[in-house]
């Protein structure tokens, strides 16, 4: 029994947070083990976390320890605060176990996630990567200022940081993506994190989030791009623009869960041919259409080093975490 799915889609989304807090005091304090991973200084207790979407501004980063997350994304987070797109937001389908939403990048800014960061312990249970985008009312040109406002304001408070460009739901985004763009987007962002951390012992890693409506080929020269310019992973993917026969969702906006499992595990295999013997210390994170723990089992054997969870969290609940650790600690993938 699910209660929260019989709630309207935005009512639940909005009580999530209280319910999620209150069910995280009733969780066991320590986080599953399963095939921990060790890259570039982090560990990671096991291979599943949260995606980005779902804390926006990093306010339940201990309660998404609590239910046994391997690690978290927070965001995205933009230098300004922002609500939504205007309209509306979000929708979900129960048939075709699939979520809708045109959000949009809302949340409270890079200041807000700061102060949350730092009421952590200083000792992290799982390290914590941070979704960073640009507002809506910044010009495409501009973008970069934006992703390097948010490094420079959070340098020293994320483990890794996650380059969002690939959103649905931020007019003109995705065009950053087109090879030239790409090349002096990502290039400064780049810089901004090595200016930032000149005199660090350790610098935090950037990742690419992927879209999943990009060609095959598209996605080839975006990946041999970020690979050039030193990119050091790679999530696949966001949420995705195509529609499944009979979808109840309007055009605009993307689609997550069971209809973006397909796309998103071609683009995974995709990923890994792009980069062949190069791969070397990149990271590779497979996301969008993690049901169950059969789905997170596959990635890894598909060749993602993580997994992470978003639709499967809201059809089946925060305890989806430590359901797949007690699957794979059954099974022997420990």
């Amino acid at each position: 029994m699910k209660p929260w799915l019989l709630l309207p889609v935005k009512v639940a989304h909005d009580i999530a947070p209280i319910a999620l807090k209150l069910g995280a005091a009733f969780q066991t304090s320590d986080i599953p083990k399963w095939n921990p991973l060790k890259w570039k200084g982090l560990t990671f207790p096991n291979r599943l976390g949260l995606a980005g979407g779902v804390d926006k501004d990093g306010e339940l980063i201990e309660e998404w320890w609590a239910y046994g997350a391997g690690f978290v994304e927070i965001g995205t987070v933009t230098p300004k605060p922002q609500g939504p797109n205007p309209g509306k937001i979000m929708g979900r389908d129960l048939e075709s176990r699939a979520l809708w939403n045109r959000m949009g990048f809302p949340g409270s800014g890079a200041d807000v996630a700061l102060a949350n960061l730092r009421d952590l312990p200083t000792k992290r249970r799982t390290p914590v990567f941070v979704n960073i985008g640009k507002n809506r009312d910044t010009a495409k040109d501009e973008a970069a200022k934006d992703y390097a406002e948010c490094i420079r304001t959070l340098a020293g408070f994320a483990d890794a940081f996650v380059v969002n460009i690939s959103s649905p739901n931020t007019s003109g985004l995705r065009e950053l993506l087109q090879p030239k763009q790409l090349q002096r987007f990502l290039g400064a962002v780049l810089a901004a994190r090595t200016k930032v951390e000149q005199d660090s012992p350790r610098s935090t890693p950037v990742l690419l989030k992927l879209s999943p409506d990009a060609e095959n080929s598209a996605l080839r020269t975006v990946v041999e791009v970020a690979c050039e310019l030193g990119i050091d992973g790679f999530i696949a993917t966001n949420t995705t623009l195509a529609r499944e026969h009979g979808s109840p969702f309007p055009p605009e906006g993307g689609v997550s869960g069971a209809p973006l499992a397909s796309r998103s595990k071609e683009v995974l295999h995709q990923l890994r041919d792009a980069l062949g013997n190069n791969k070397g210390e990149r990271l590779l994170v497979s996301v969008g259409g993690v049901m169950s723990p059969e789905d997170v089992r596959e990635r890894l054997s598909l060749g993602a080093d993580l997994v992470q969870v978003y639709s499967g969290l809201i059809f089946e609940g925060p305890g989806f975490f430590k359901n797949v650790a007690k699957a794979m600690n059954t099974r022997g993938d420990v």
